[in-house]
């Protein structure tokens, strides 16, 4: 009801913005009892933190209007009624369409998006200046069945280390699921497509390393019980829950950015709302520094081509994207297999 209404006054670059939250006391995760204004609450608190890492990109809005419960469905363009503080930038797409998308310069911005019932943010790796042009490289470690976090830890200790040799600074943060997110700042000098090839390269160098505990394979059915490393989320308008982001999950768990020493003894599932806020405040931010010293990604392009020389293919794109050159067939290896036993 209209009358139930509460406005937040959130400090702003330009002066104090009056946001107004209409159904506050309506309950988004039925478990732990959040509702819509806690929500709101929890992105004002960890503000500064979020606008750091998410801001100044575009965004897409996954939104949940009956709570995590209920139907979900994601937000590209703007929503109505975006106030006019906010912006907006026009992206390119696979299909090489182009329309605009939602961008996040302050704390207020976020809230205003909560009032939206967005319950997680989906920021592009790139900047809505150069919106084409990634300034983070980005893995998503994705455990399989068989596995889970603990699994995951190792491969990103030795992901870090491994972008570590070739001039890349990594930094970690939970999914807020099971599995782990690695970001690497990078100058802002290659097109996404190039960007993936980075991705692939590193991937297969860490597979060649620890072949037993991770994969590359794009097949589920060719997985097995090791940690997928999810190179086609360095696709254009591929995007993964944002830091500080909160998750659609039954305990309302957060996408938290860690300290790599921290990482072995985390339990992913005590960063939630109700309490990555105290944690920021005494911990302070592990990603605050991030884009200080971006690197380059010229080795890893250099191992690209190296493996492209010694006959190693391009790697499937997703299914919704146009057919790419040098990709293989996309057909699933099994079928691939029974289509060839009936010539």
């Amino acid at each position: 009801m209209a009358g139930d209404a509460v406005t937040l006054h959130i400090p702003g670059p330009d002066g104090e913005r009056a946001v107004r939250i209409s159904s506050p006391s309506r309950v988004l995760w039925p478990g732990p009892g959040i509702t819509k204004l806690e929500l709101a609450e929890y992105l004002v608190a960890v503000g500064a933190a979020f606008v750091a890492a998410n801001g100044g990109r575009p965004v897409s809005l996954e939104r949940f209007p009956e709570g995590v419960d209920g139907e979900r469905f994601f937000s590209k363009n703007p929503p109505r009624g975006v106030p006019e503080w906010m912006r907006d930038v026009t992206v390119a797409y696979p299909s090489g369409r182009r329309h605009p998308q939602l961008v996040i310069d302050e704390p207020a911005g976020a809230v205003w998006a909560a009032q939206m019932n967005t319950v997680v943010f989906h920021p592009w790796a790139s900047r809505a200046e150069a919106t084409d042009l990634p300034d983070q490289l980005r893995v998503d470690l994705d455990p399989q069945p068989g596995t889970g976090f603990a699994q995951a830890v190792p491969a990103a200790l030795a992901m870090r280390d491994l972008l570590s040799e070739v001039g890349l600074t990594a930094y970690v943060k939970t999914s807020g699921n099971r599995g782990i997110h690695v970001f690497a700042p990078i100058e802002p000098e290659h097109e996404f497509l190039d960007v993936r090839h980075a991705v692939i390269a590193l991937a297969r160098e860490l597979e060649r390393r620890m072949p037993d505990a991770v994969t590359t394979a794009w097949w589920k059915e060719e997985r097995g019980e090791r940690i997928f490393l999810d190179f086609n989320q360095a696709n254009r308008d591929r995007t993964m829950a944002g830091a500080y982001s909160p998750r659609p999950l039954p305990d309302a768990t957060v996408s938290c950015p860690l300290d790599w020493d921290e990482l072995e003894s985390t339990d992913p599932g005590e960063h939630t709302i109700r309490t990555v806020p105290a944690r920021l405040a005494e911990r302070g931010d592990p990603w605050a520094d991030m884009h200080a010293a971006p690197g380059r990604i010229d080795t890893l392009l250099e191992w690209w081509q190296r493996d492209l020389d010694d006959g190693l293919p391009e790697l499937p794109f997703p299914p919704d994207f146009p057919k790419m050159p040098g990709e293989p067939t996309r057909v699933q290896p099994s079928r691939a297999r029974r289509d060839d036993a009936d010539d």
